[in-house]
């Protein structure tokens, strides 16, 4: 199998890539043990100058991989250099923070001295997905190079370009060779990698299945996952809400990364009273969107990544239409080359596929509520549990949503969004463990006890 870069633009092929041999696959695993047993005795001040040194990189080179990522899977220009800006700081907060947040702890016992360590593993396996292809991998590898560990890149078939930069990027600042290798696999030889003694841990951003896919191997291996999977994500507007404001943020909570990620506001749940002013300005705000080339100045929604997901997300709207979703707007296949989808609105409700279903990419479903218990009742009908925006001026009312959403993560009077700062992650169908902030660095980590008498 060879492994394609396609421009989601124009359709052309921009470069190929051979799978990576069992031959070649060997020795990157001997390379990259040999790379964290040097990269684990490292101090955590050693280690910390080289995640500097890869931020000042992601600065410097800003636009280089923003224009990668466009040609590869359809990223607008400026949104690209965004999302190196945030990678560079995910490193800038592991720099600065993970020695103290790994620090021995210590835990008072019947023992002359008690305390908690949090020691390396080794190898972790990194299956990454598209949408993000350089902040996808970065949130999952920088906090686990900051534990002491090495990360063995799997990405997304469609941008292998975007991952072998990245293997570029940590050699060049400074890791030992080897530590961070991009290997290009298919399907049925990552549950044999994740088999080998030399992986200790796997990590994995996709769908449900490939997470139940990878959760298996690793079961019946006995190797530790983090699995980052998809959302339908509730954006609630209550009827005290600033209804401008939150037209505004659920058109940007909508169609960032061309409605490609799966933090996205999907299910826009909107109490009655305030409905038809909320979507006049959802509607007005997303039409006003650019859609266009990735590379050109002022786009705003560049296409799909792939014309096989537009497929997939036109079927949705037209089955849902089908099942008497009504269309607002979009909803169209446009003519011409790339795999473009215009920003969609359709009035739906349950047990419609936009509603159901994670859609992936810029269509929204907006459904009315009675009162807040029904509202709650929409936002927890799905089979995820990812993130979720409540908008109200009630502190009470709010209150009432945090604790009876179930999610990984509630944003009042904002939008969902990944910070370095804060744990990332979901319930249900959305997976289990979290990234970022101390417990996405304590995830891959030996907590051992150790007790002196």
């Amino acid at each position: 199998m060879a492994f394609q870069s396609l421009s989601p633009t124009t359709g052309e092929l921009l470069a190929e890539f051979p799978a990576t041999r069992p031959e070649l696959l060997e020795r990157t695993l001997v390379r990259a043990e040999a790379a964290w047993r040097e990269w684990r005795d490292r101090s955590f001040d050693q280690r910390a100058a080289v995640l500097s040194r890869a931020a000042t990189l992601l600065r410097a080179r800003k636009a280089d991989y923003a224009r990668l990522m466009a040609l590869e899977m359809g990223k607008p220009l400026a949104q690209g250099e965004t999302e190196a800006e945030k990678c560079a700081w995910a490193c800038d907060f592991y720099a600065a923070h993970a020695g103290r947040l790994l620090a021995p702890q210590a835990h008072p016992s019947d023992a002359a001295q008690s305390y908690v360590r949090f020691d390396p593993i080794g190898l972790v396996l990194a299956v990454m997905p598209w949408n993000f292809p350089f902040w996808q991998v970065m949130r999952c590898a920088v906090p686990t190079l900051a534990a002491g560990n090495g990360c063995v890149l799997k990405h997304a078939p469609n941008v292998p370009q975007c991952a072998l930069a990245l293997e570029r990027l940590f050699a060049e600042a400074g890791c030992p060779e080897g530590l961070v290798p991009a290997v290009f696999l298919e399907p049925d030889a990552i549950g044999r990698l994740i088999e080998d003694d030399r992986i200790r841990g796997v990590t994995l951003t996709g769908s449900p299945r490939a997470g139940a896919s990878v959760a298996a191997a690793a079961g019946r291996a006995l190797k530790k996952t983090v699995l980052e999977l998809g959302g339908s994500d509730p954006f609630i507007v209550l009827d005290d809400a600033d209804v401008g404001s939150a037209a505004r943020a659920a058109a940007d909570a909508r169609l960032q990364n061309s409605g490609q990620s799966c933090i996205a506001a999907k299910r826009f749940i909107v109490l009655e009273g305030v409905a038809a002013p909320f979507l006049d300005g959802l509607k007005a705000a997303m039409a006003a969107r650019r859609v266009g080339d990735p590379l050109g100045p002022g786009t705003e929604i560049g296409p799909q990544a792939r014309v096989d997901l537009r497929a997939t997300l036109h079927r949705q709207v037209e089955d849902s239409l089908a099942r008497g979703a009504e269309l607002v707007l979009g909803g169209r296949l446009p003519d011409g080359p790339g795999a473009f989808y215009p920003a969609s609105i359709l009035l739906a409700v349950p047990e419609m596929p936009v509603f159901d279903e994670e859609t992936f990419g810029p269509v929204a479903a907006v459904v009315r509520a009675r009162d807040d218990r029904h509202a709650l009742e929409l936002a927890n009908r799905s089979t995820y549990g990812l993130g979720a925006a409540v908008w109200t001026a009630s502190p009470e009312r709010a209150a009432r949503f945090i604790a009876g959403l179930e999610v990984g993560m509630v944003f009042v009077n904002g939008v969902v969004k990944s910070d370095p700062r804060l744990p990332f992650g979901g319930v249900k169908a959305s997976g289990y463990g979290r990234e970022l902030a101390q417990y996405g660095l304590r995830e891959f980590v030996n907590v051992k006890s150790v007790a002196i008498a």
